[in-house]
């Protein structure tokens, strides 16, 4: 028995049809049933004798003209024939039978069709009603696709938890997830149990403060918000509950609409020296009063200090973090790549001077010390970043020349003509400018070409009369 054939159904009809609908015409006959199926046709002795059409898509195809003169079974797929000689049989009054059958298209796609038949006349003549079926098989593909895709991203998820499983439990380093609204903890790896001497199951039963000594769980809590707020923190020495010294580190995330914080527990016994003066290192990077940063091979920040979120003129990391270095170092992308290429191929940089930009657009005179150093997903430049727009308005050392340089032009006056001088004047700031370029680039002709506006063959015309050596 075929499953996927509706099981039959006696219609039920009017109950006085001669009384209502004796007087219809044919032509109105014709349109009634034509306006209630997709498609109708008039079949005798198995030859398609008319066609009536009310989908706009199937009129489209040309079957109007198409199917008349022609077999039924012509018009079919092969595996919907015998589907078709079942209906033109002489049918028994067990109810109205639907059958599905497949006509060929013009498409790739072959054109399902959901028909019933009822004899008119004399039983070598039937109507055929049909109802397209290609909205209800589209409607089954994007099911069967959604289907698909589901379960491709269920088992994409499936192996990404598998991987985070393995990972979180091969760290040795002891490391909690913990909600950052409650501070209770909901995973915790194996070496947490071992530090802790607490099973995982127990864990996650408990809240941070209950891990840890009475007198520092207010400790706790402010840590977790700082690193609630500015993405990290870290914590002074704290006690465990089982009177073990360590440190927390503090990181935050986002997971389903909510705040998590992923917190590290480094423990003095394992390596106390080494961790005493790393952190002690760190911390006095943290409160250096020079801006430091670190950022990545695409020049994304990655981290940065206190002093550089205090120039940039933010609030915590998360403001900085991921932006692009030219966004604030340099006067145009020159100033940003010259830097980088000298790292690149020095490995180090040494008080670069350029011009920085907080996120409001002001602009103060800096030096740049940078460093390269590498690092598993690439190498990290480290850079330092001195405001020295104080330093240069008292150096006088520079703006002490220009003043004897004009005095020694203007002293022209009078005795040389003002074309002259004019010349000289303009000599001599140019000069200026173009020293001034080559000091910024680190004497690179290229770059000081760019800064100025100039070809590179204009720069070194300019080079050759002020007497400057550019070899």
């Amino acid at each position: 028995m075929d499953t996927m054939t509706p099981k039959p159904h006696r219609a039920v009809t009017f109950s006085d049809p001669a009384a209502f609908l004796s007087d219809l015409d044919p032509r109105m006959v014709g349109e009634i049933v034509s306006s209630a199926a997709d498609l109708a046709l008039i079949v005798r002795d198995g030859v398609i004798q008319d066609v009536a059409l009310a989908s706009s898509e199937l009129a489209e195809e040309g079957y109007d003209k198409a199917w008349r003169g022609k077999s039924w079974l012509d018009i079919v797929t092969p595996e919907s024939q015998s589907k078709v000689e079942d209906m033109l049989k002489p049918q028994d009054d067990s109810g109205v039978k639907w059958r599905q059958v497949n006509h060929p298209s013009s498409s790739a796609l072959d054109v399902p069709i959901r028909y019933t038949v009822l004899p008119i006349g004399d039983e070598s003549t039937l109507i055929a009603l049909g109802r397209d079926l290609r909205g209800v098989s589209r409607l089954q593909q994007r099911l069967v696709e959604a289907h698909q895709d589901l379960e491709r991203d269920f088992t994409r998820m499936r192996e990404a938890e598998a991987r985070y499983r393995l990972l979180f439990e091969s760290i040795s380093e002891p490391v909690l997830i913990v909600s950052a609204g409650t501070l209770e903890i909901d995973e915790a790896n194996a070496a947490s149990e071992s530090l802790l001497d607490i099973k995982a199951e127990t864990l996650r039963r408990k809240r941070l403060q209950d891990i840890v000594a009475g007198a520092n769980a207010r400790e706790v809590e402010s840590v977790c918000a700082d690193g609630l707020a500015n993405g990290a923190a870290r914590s002074e020495k704290i006690t465990l509950s089982n009177g073990k010294a360590c440190r927390l580190q503090v990181s935050a995330f986002r997971e389903d609409r909510a705040s998590r914080l992923i917190v590290r527990i480094v423990d003095f016994d394992k390596a106390p020296a080494e961790t005493d003066a790393r952190s002690q290192l760190l911390a006095y990077l943290e409160h250096l009063p020079d801006g430091l940063v670190i950022a990545d091979q695409d020049l994304r920040i990655v981290a940065a200090n206190a002093a550089f979120m205090e120039m940039v003129k933010v609030v915590g990391q998360g403001q900085a973090v991921g932006r692009h270095l030219g966004d604030f170092i340099g006067r145009s992308p020159t100033d940003v790549n010259v830097m980088i290429s000298t790292l690149r191929n020095h490995n180090v940089l040494r008080n670069f001077a350029t011009v920085f930009r907080d996120r409001f657009g002001v602009e103060d005179t800096v030096e740049v010390s940078a460093v390269k150093a590498p690092s598993e997903d690439g190498p990290l430049y480290g850079l330092s970043i001195r405001n020295v727009s104080r330093r240069l308005q008292t150096d006088t050392s520079i703006s002490e020349q220009l003043p004897r340089s004009v005095d020694q032009v203007t002293k022209l006056v009078g005795r040389v003509p003002l074309k002259d001088i004019v010349r000289e004047s303009t000599d001599l700031i140019e000069k200026l400018c173009i020293e001034a370029a080559l000091e910024i680039t680190q004497q690179n002709r290229a770059s000081a070409a760019e800064v100025l506006g100039l070809s590179r063959q204009g720069l070194y015309s300019k080079l050759k009369r002020a007497g400057i050596d550019h070899d």
